[in-house]
Protein backbone atom coordinates (compact mmCIF):
# COMPACT_ATOMS: atom_id res chain seq x y z
CA UNK A 1 0.00 0.00 0.00
CA UNK A 2 1.29 3.45 -0.90
CA UNK A 3 1.02 6.28 0.95
CA UNK A 4 1.18 10.03 0.14
CA UNK A 5 2.96 12.88 2.38
CA UNK A 6 0.12 12.50 4.62
CA UNK A 7 0.17 9.08 5.12
CA UNK A 8 -3.15 8.46 3.85
CA UNK A 9 -3.40 5.50 0.85
CA UNK A 10 -2.62 7.18 -2.75
CA UNK A 11 -5.72 5.10 -4.17
CA UNK A 12 -8.43 5.89 -1.86
CA UNK A 13 -6.78 9.76 -1.75
CA UNK A 14 -7.14 9.89 -5.73
CA UNK A 15 -11.00 8.82 -5.00
CA UNK A 16 -11.80 11.58 -2.37
CA UNK A 17 -10.16 13.93 -4.59
CA UNK A 18 -12.60 13.53 -7.30
CA UNK A 19 -15.05 14.82 -4.72
CA UNK A 20 -13.46 17.24 -3.67
CA UNK A 21 -12.49 18.83 -7.23
CA UNK A 22 -16.08 18.24 -7.75
CA UNK A 23 -16.77 20.21 -4.73
CA UNK A 24 -14.23 23.19 -5.66
CA UNK A 25 -15.71 23.43 -8.92
CA UNK A 26 -19.96 24.12 -7.54
CA UNK A 27 -17.97 26.70 -4.88
CA UNK A 28 -16.60 28.82 -7.91
CA UNK A 29 -19.86 28.87 -9.67
CA UNK A 30 -21.77 29.65 -6.26
CA UNK A 31 -19.16 32.14 -5.49
CA UNK A 32 -19.43 33.51 -9.03
CA UNK A 33 -23.18 34.02 -8.44
CA UNK A 34 -22.56 35.69 -5.50
CA UNK A 35 -20.52 37.80 -6.72
CA UNK A 36 -23.23 38.79 -9.36
CA UNK A 37 -26.30 38.80 -6.96
CA UNK A 38 -24.17 41.60 -4.67
CA UNK A 39 -23.18 43.49 -8.26
CA UNK A 40 -26.65 43.64 -9.39
CA UNK A 41 -28.70 43.63 -6.17
CA UNK A 42 -31.29 46.76 -5.64
CA UNK A 43 -34.52 47.44 -4.38
CA UNK A 44 -36.19 48.19 -1.01
CA UNK A 45 -33.76 45.37 0.23
CA UNK A 46 -30.62 46.90 -1.03
CA UNK A 47 -28.17 47.87 1.55
CA UNK A 48 -28.87 44.32 3.78
CA UNK A 49 -28.68 42.09 0.98
CA UNK A 50 -25.65 43.70 -0.23
CA UNK A 51 -23.41 43.54 2.08
CA UNK A 52 -25.02 39.76 2.65
CA UNK A 53 -23.85 38.78 -0.22
CA UNK A 54 -20.19 39.87 0.37
CA UNK A 55 -20.37 38.44 3.53
CA UNK A 56 -21.41 35.44 2.08
CA UNK A 57 -18.70 35.30 -0.99
CA UNK A 58 -15.99 36.10 1.42
CA UNK A 59 -16.95 33.18 2.99
CA UNK A 60 -17.16 31.19 -0.25
CA UNK A 61 -13.51 32.44 -1.45
CA UNK A 62 -12.24 31.31 1.47
CA UNK A 63 -13.52 27.95 1.60
CA UNK A 64 -12.73 27.59 -2.31
CA UNK A 65 -8.75 28.44 -1.00
CA UNK A 66 -9.12 25.81 1.54
CA UNK A 67 -10.57 22.98 -0.47
CA UNK A 68 -7.86 23.37 -3.26
CA UNK A 69 -5.11 23.84 -0.48
CA UNK A 70 -6.85 20.35 1.28
CA UNK A 71 -6.52 18.95 -2.64
CA UNK A 72 -2.69 19.57 -2.79
CA UNK A 73 -2.29 18.50 0.60
CA UNK A 74 -3.58 14.31 -0.95
CA UNK A 75 -1.03 15.27 -3.88
CA UNK A 76 -3.54 16.00 -6.23
CA UNK A 77 -4.29 18.38 -8.29
CA UNK A 78 -7.03 21.31 -7.58
CA UNK A 79 -9.35 22.41 -10.95
CA UNK A 80 -8.19 25.49 -11.64
CA UNK A 81 -10.37 26.82 -14.99
CA UNK A 82 -13.84 28.16 -15.76
CA UNK A 83 -13.77 25.25 -17.93
CA UNK A 84 -13.13 22.58 -15.72
CA UNK A 85 -15.70 24.23 -13.18
CA UNK A 86 -18.42 24.14 -15.65
CA UNK A 87 -17.88 20.74 -16.63
CA UNK A 88 -17.72 19.19 -13.08
CA UNK A 89 -20.68 21.77 -11.68
CA UNK A 90 -24.25 20.54 -10.31
CA UNK A 91 -25.03 24.24 -10.08
CA UNK A 92 -26.21 26.80 -12.87
CA UNK A 93 -24.36 30.09 -13.48
CA UNK A 94 -27.28 32.75 -11.85
CA UNK A 95 -27.43 35.14 -15.62
CA UNK A 96 -29.51 38.21 -15.55
CA UNK A 97 -31.55 37.62 -12.52
CA UNK A 98 -32.99 40.52 -11.56
CA UNK A 99 -35.08 39.84 -8.41
CA UNK A 100 -33.69 40.40 -4.71
CA UNK A 101 -36.19 37.19 -3.37
CA UNK A 102 -34.96 35.20 -6.61
CA UNK A 103 -31.54 36.00 -6.23
CA UNK A 104 -32.06 34.49 -1.90
CA UNK A 105 -33.45 31.54 -2.87
CA UNK A 106 -30.82 30.83 -5.49
CA UNK A 107 -28.39 31.54 -2.80
CA UNK A 108 -29.96 28.96 -0.58
CA UNK A 109 -30.55 26.15 -3.17
CA UNK A 110 -27.21 26.66 -4.29
CA UNK A 111 -26.01 26.70 -0.33
CA UNK A 112 -28.50 23.27 -0.12
CA UNK A 113 -26.36 21.29 -3.14
CA UNK A 114 -23.09 22.37 -1.91
CA UNK A 115 -24.29 20.47 1.74
CA UNK A 116 -25.16 17.74 -0.09
CA UNK A 117 -21.91 17.84 -2.10
CA UNK A 118 -20.07 18.65 1.99
CA UNK A 119 -21.82 15.64 3.31
CA UNK A 120 -21.18 13.04 0.77
CA UNK A 121 -17.72 14.30 0.59
CA UNK A 122 -17.56 13.98 4.75
CA UNK A 123 -18.23 10.80 4.75
CA UNK A 124 -15.91 9.21 2.17
CA UNK A 125 -13.39 11.22 3.95
CA UNK A 126 -14.73 9.37 7.00
CA UNK A 127 -14.41 6.07 5.60
CA UNK A 128 -11.15 6.88 4.70
CA UNK A 129 -9.67 7.30 7.92
CA UNK A 130 -9.37 11.64 6.46
CA UNK A 131 -9.88 13.10 9.65
CA UNK A 132 -8.21 16.50 8.11
CA UNK A 133 -11.23 16.45 5.61
CA UNK A 134 -13.51 15.43 8.18
CA UNK A 135 -13.15 18.06 10.45
CA UNK A 136 -12.71 20.83 7.21
CA UNK A 137 -16.41 19.38 6.21
CA UNK A 138 -17.93 19.39 9.58
CA UNK A 139 -17.27 22.63 10.08
CA UNK A 140 -18.62 23.82 6.79
CA UNK A 141 -21.66 21.60 7.09
CA UNK A 142 -22.29 23.54 10.83
CA UNK A 143 -21.60 27.26 9.39
CA UNK A 144 -23.82 26.34 5.99
CA UNK A 145 -26.83 24.91 8.07
CA UNK A 146 -27.12 27.76 10.02
CA UNK A 147 -27.37 30.19 6.78
CA UNK A 148 -30.34 28.10 5.09
CA UNK A 149 -31.76 28.42 8.23
CA UNK A 150 -31.56 32.46 8.19
CA UNK A 151 -32.23 32.20 4.32
CA UNK A 152 -34.92 30.27 4.77
CA UNK A 153 -36.53 32.54 7.58
CA UNK A 154 -36.12 35.59 5.46
CA UNK A 155 -37.91 34.20 2.40
CA UNK A 156 -41.34 33.46 4.76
Amino acid sequence: MKTNDIGLEIKESKNLVKTLNKLLANYQVYYQNLRNFHWNVSGPNFFELHAKFEELYTTANTQVDEVAERILTLGQRPFSSYAEYIEHSGLEEAKEVEDAKKMVEIVRDNLNHLLNLERKTLEEASENGDEGTVTLMSDYITAKEKVVWMLSAYLK
